[in-house]
This record gives structure tokens, sequence and C-alpha cells, in this order.
């Protein structure tokens, strides 16, 4: 691939990515909710569902996929249920501000299990990689080094585009410090969450 071909991936993708979808809509949410550390976590699963079907797509995996679209099916139900156990547990705590912070404070790993489904289940990401991607790449020149090259740009452009939305809501959690005030933020958060669960299971694929 040449210089050009990467950069107009590139473009492209941090074009798609900064658009609001069903990604930075949770991922702002979680933000409000518990803080910058469990959305970064959130963002990193975003970037590994990516990857994957980055992955897919250059390697010739987009039939297997389409056929396994039962599967993709089962993965946006199970990212709904989840999302939503997250806006209840949110809405539940919201009050408890010793709560909240203990949410905070948790291992990052079920936020980034989140970010992951989350991308697996979004029908923008699918089309993006499986539909958009070959009108950009070629796919059937992509070499290993080419792909290291896709892979390692998906993950810079992600983390640039994401981490901005992610450290001004968690900036907005910290600023509005009165417990009235964050226990209103902290159920619009869980609110945002609920309404993304709930979009994730009503929407056609």
């Amino acid at each position: 691939m040449s210089t050009a071909g990467f950069l107009a991936y590139a473009l492209t993708l941090a074009l798609a990515a900064a658009i609001p979808g069903p990604g930075v809509v949770a991922l702002v949410a979680r933000a409000l909710g518990a803080g910058f550390r469990q959305a970064m976590g959130f963002t990193l699963g975003l970037i590994l569902g990516d990857l994957t079907f980055l992955t897919a797509a250059v390697f010739g995996l987009a039939l297997v996929a389409e056929a396994l679209g039962e599967v993709f099916i089962v993965v946006r139900v199970v990212a709904a249920l989840y999302l939503g156990w997250l806006a209840w547990k949110l809405w539940r705590a919201a009050g408890n501000a010793a709560e909240v912070e203990a949410m905070a404070k948790e291992r990052p790993l079920g936020s980034f299990i989140a970010g992951l489904t989350v991308t697996l289940a979004n029908p923008k990401t699918i089309v993006f990689y499986l539909a958009l991607l070959p009108t950009l790449v070629d796919i059937s020149h992509v070499s290993v080094g080419d792909y290291a090259v896709l892979a390692a740009l998906t993950t810079l452009v992600l983390l640039l585009v994401m981490t901005p939305y992610a450290a001004l809501a968690a900036k907005a959690r910290h600023v509005l410090r009165r417990p009235a005030i964050l226990a209103r933020l902290n159920r619009s958060a869980a609110l945002i969450l609920g309404g993304a669960a709930i979009w994730s299971l009503v929407r056609k694929v």
C-alpha cells in the first residue's frame, strides 16, 4: 500500500469514528458515570472490536461474518443486556457518592468487555470494515506488513478520537462535585446507557 492509501484510510476512519454513534454515546455515558479510567477501558474494548472487523476484512473473512449473522444478533443482545445492567447499577448508586466512587475504582475489565460487545454489535462499524474499507484499500494486495500498519493506524486514530470524548466527560464529572448535581449527572448517564441498550435491541441490523 502507498502512503496516500494509508492516509486516506486514516482520515476516513477518523471522520467515521468522530460522528457520534452508539460507541461514542456509551463511552461518554461511561465517563460521566464512572470516570476516565473506566472510560479508557471502554475505549480499549472499542478498539479491539474495530481490529476484529479489520482482520475479518483484510483476511477475507467477510463471507464468514455474513454467514454468522445469527451470532452477531446474539452479540447485540448480550451488549444490550450488559449496557442495561451498567445503567441500572449506575442509577441505583447515583444518590450514594461512596458507591459511585467505588464503581469508578473497579477494575476496568467490565468496561473493556462492554466496549468490545458494543463495537461487535454496531452496524456502523460492520458497514465501515466489511463494505466501505474495500473501496479504500485493495484487500487482495494487502501484505502482512500493510495489515500491521493498518492495525496500528486504527489503534492510534481511535485513541486520538475517543480520548477527548472520555476526558471531557470525565472532567465534567469531577467539576460537578456537589452531591445533588452528581446524582443527577449519574442518573443522566444511566438513562443514556439505558437508551443505548434499548436502541441496540430494537434497531434493525
